[in-house]
């Protein structure tokens, strides 16, 4: 496998997608849909058995796996189960899983199981209790955790802005960033700031992975973030200056989680997020391979 990996590294620009059951023989069989690598959810896949385990085999053969988790709920007032971590260990250390990435949220309250993504509220002491969790994880993982920013649709509790509870939680911590580019859209348009302002002041130097999303706006003062529709132009934008911003590359993955198009139709949104990161990074070969 280590060859394999050296192969996909080699590539540089690096764009996924989501290994959803829905179309799980293309990535097999397909001509047409050709990410550089997938990213599941471990939840549903560990202790998995049989068929869907001898198919996940399979397209391990063929692409790097990425996992991006559900249930981690760092933002938990009792802390996080650890031996739910370690069952997540075991599953990134036998599929040689290339990162692992969580929400900077909660989902568990008392030991019960919200199955929704809330937000945790920008306090110092929420601070002081998401810190504690990420470092037992990281400790029983053995590697940096990746934290996604969240979308979030009511006004929080705060002591501070967003951008300085990330990069406090990212200092204490020295885990990593997954830069949700489509959820500080959401937000900015919901609660009415500057997108790229936000970006700008995100700790950037700490950002491993990239998401980018489609969304629903509901009227002219409400965005909701399903993942259930094609990107825009003005998140392309955001992706645009976030590319331009980091000035490196960072593997991005396209998430479509329902609505699912025609595959070829998933394969232009992955052709232009590839083409975009390749125009802003590497634009003489992007130039020549133009002419």
């Amino acid at each position: 496998m280590q060859c394999r990996f050296l192969t996909f590294l080699k590539r540089g620009i690096m764009v996924g997608i989501g290994y959803r059951k829905d179309f799980a023989d293309a990535f097999l069989s397909s001509t047409v849909l050709k990410p550089d690598f997938i990213e599941v959810a471990p939840e549903n896949w560990m202790g998995i058995g049989g068929y869907w385990k001898r198919e996940l085999k399979k397209v391990l053969e063929k692409y790097q796996l990425y996992c991006h988790g559900l249930s981690l709920s760092v933002g938990s007032p009792e802390g996080i189960e650890v031996d739910f971590v370690k069952k997540v260990k075991v599953f990134l250390d036998e599929t040689q899983a290339v990162l692992y990435s969580e929400h900077l949220t909660f989902s568990k309250v008392d030991n019960a199981h919200l199955y929704d993504l809330l937000p945790i509220p920008f306090t110092q002491e929420a601070i002081n209790r998401v810190s504690e969790n990420i470092l037992k994880v990281q400790d029983i993982l053995g590697r940096r955790l990746i934290l996604e920013n969240g979308s979030y649709y009511t006004v929080l509790k705060a002591e501070m802005p967003e951008e300085d509870f990330v990069n406090e939680i990212v200092n204490r911590t020295d885990c990593e960033l997954l830069l949700d580019v489509n959820n500080v859209y959401v937000n900015a348009f919901n609660h009415q700031y500057d997108a790229r302002k936000f970006i700008s002041k995100m700790p950037l130097n700490k950002v491993r992975y990239l998401h980018m999303a489609g969304h629903l706006q509901v009227n002219d003062k409400l965005i909701i973030d399903t993942h259930g529709a094609d990107i825009i132009d003005p998140v392309f934008d955001l992706f645009r200056y976030t590319i331009a911003k980091l000035n490196r590359d960072v593997p991005v993955l396209l998430e479509r989680d329902f609505n699912i198009p025609e595959l070829s139709e998933l394969q232009t949104e992955i052709d232009e997020l590839r083409s975009i990161k390749e125009n802003i990074l590497n634009p003489e070969s992007h130039a020549a391979i133009s002419e």
